[in-house]
């Protein structure tokens, strides 16, 4: 009985594994991912529970013409739309007190990112807010990925740090607390670093990324 256990613990944390794995390698196609679905759920519970508002009816329209040239890679067209559709700069503006208006600030931060814009990103990814613990914590971190290309690495780290603890679970958490660790090793805040690797190897054992953990806690103490 003890041994069936342990096989089962063990195929447990295979797959624990692999789907660390598959996070960290398709994180932006799951946050993006995650706002379609948002989007989707935002307009059946308009339907459900505001009849229709014209208002968010009008946003949430709009919003699905903005993803879909997001989603196929037209970045220009998703922000400023074209004569059949309103882009996600305009929605921000006409409809930033709905929910496709909030969510459009987080898309409208992937897409300057995506452009390579930092401060516009982070400026638009701090617009969007969201109480769950997911997709808020990823849209954190997207923060802090726009400050990690503008080699603001201390303040960057912050942002991490604040994603992991709202994720608080073995998947995303130790992604997060990487990058961090990551960030003040590049400010030299090596003790910083150090405290955050061995947070991933104290708390969340069986993730992935505590695997050879031990190597960055060292690397990070003989800096």
């Amino acid at each position: 009985m003890a041994e069936k256990e342990k096989d089962e613990l063990e195929k447990m944390n295979e797959a624990l594994s692999m789907s660390e794995q598959f996070v960290e390698k398709y994180q932006k196609p799951l946050l993006l991912g995650l706002l379609v679905v948002v989007v989707i759920v935002g307009a059946i519970l308009g339907v459900c529970h505001f009849y229709l508002l014209p208002r968010e009816d009008k946003a949430q329209a709009a919003m699905y013409q903005a993803v879909m040239a997001f989603e196929n890679d037209s970045i220009d067209l998703a922000i400023n739309g074209n004569e059949k559709f309103d882009g996600l700069l305009t929605i921000v503006d006409q409809y930033g007190s709905t929910a496709a208006g909030n969510l459009a600030n987080a898309y409208l931060g992937l897409a300057y990112y995506e452009k390579g814009e930092y401060e516009t990103a982070q400026k638009y990814l701090s617009a969007f807010s969201a109480d769950e613990t997911v997709l808020s914590p990823a849209v954190t971190a997207a923060i802090g990925n726009c400050l990690v290309d503008m080699e603001k690495y201390a303040e960057s780290a912050k942002y991490f740090e604040k994603a992991a603890k709202v994720s608080d679970n073995a998947v995303f958490s130790p992604i997060y607390l990487k990058k961090a660790a990551a960030a003040y090793e590049k400010v030299g805040n090596n003790e910083a670093a150090v405290k955050l690797y061995q947070e991933i190897k104290d708390k969340y054992p069986t993730s992935n990324h505590a695997r050879g953990i031990e190597r960055y806690i060292e690397r990070a103490q003989n800096k």
